[in-house]
């Protein structure tokens, strides 16, 4: 089962990076922002960035790595907490919107204005929407696993 949580961890976290880097480089602080501000946690100088955030190789990588590690260690979170609430592929995606939902007012309103400021930048409710997209497809793809 570890090995089907990565996958889901992975792909959800892809669908989430879709729809937030699409609106950030479409309406937003630019298309490589949100990387680059999750890097800005650990590279500490990007906590002052010109905006719109461009491509810049190391903070990319280091973001989306970043990205997708939280995204895997909280999809086993979430089948540890909730798996055995997980029916259908229906009540996974509600279940983990749910979940993501609460992982986002958590992280924007308690943790990112402490240790990552620099994230408060992008747009809140798409934020909020990506974490909800992320949440749903985890929830779909781990119950549709569970019930195999």
């Amino acid at each position: 089962m570890n090995k089907k949580i990565i996958i889901a961890g992975l792909v959800s976290s892809i669908a989430m990076a879709m729809m937030e880097m699409i609106y950030e480089g479409l309406l937003g602080v630019g298309f490589w922002s949100a990387p680059v501000f999750i890097a800005a946690t650990i590279l500490r100088d990007l906590q002052v960035v010109a905006l719109p955030v461009i491509f810049t190789l190391v903070p990319v990588v280091l973001g989306m790595m970043g990205h997708m590690m939280n995204s895997i260690i909280l999809s086993f979170l979430f089948v540890l907490l909730l798996g055995r609430s997980l029916y259908s592929p229906l009540s996974g995606a509600v279940v983990g919107t749910l979940y993501a939902l609460a992982l986002f007012l958590m992280m924007w309103f308690i943790i990112l204005p402490f240790i990552n400021p620099v994230m408060l930048n992008l747009n809140p409710v798409v934020f909020a929407l990506s974490h909800m997209i992320w949440g749903a497809v985890l929830g779909a793809i781990v119950a549709r696993r569970a019930s195999k």
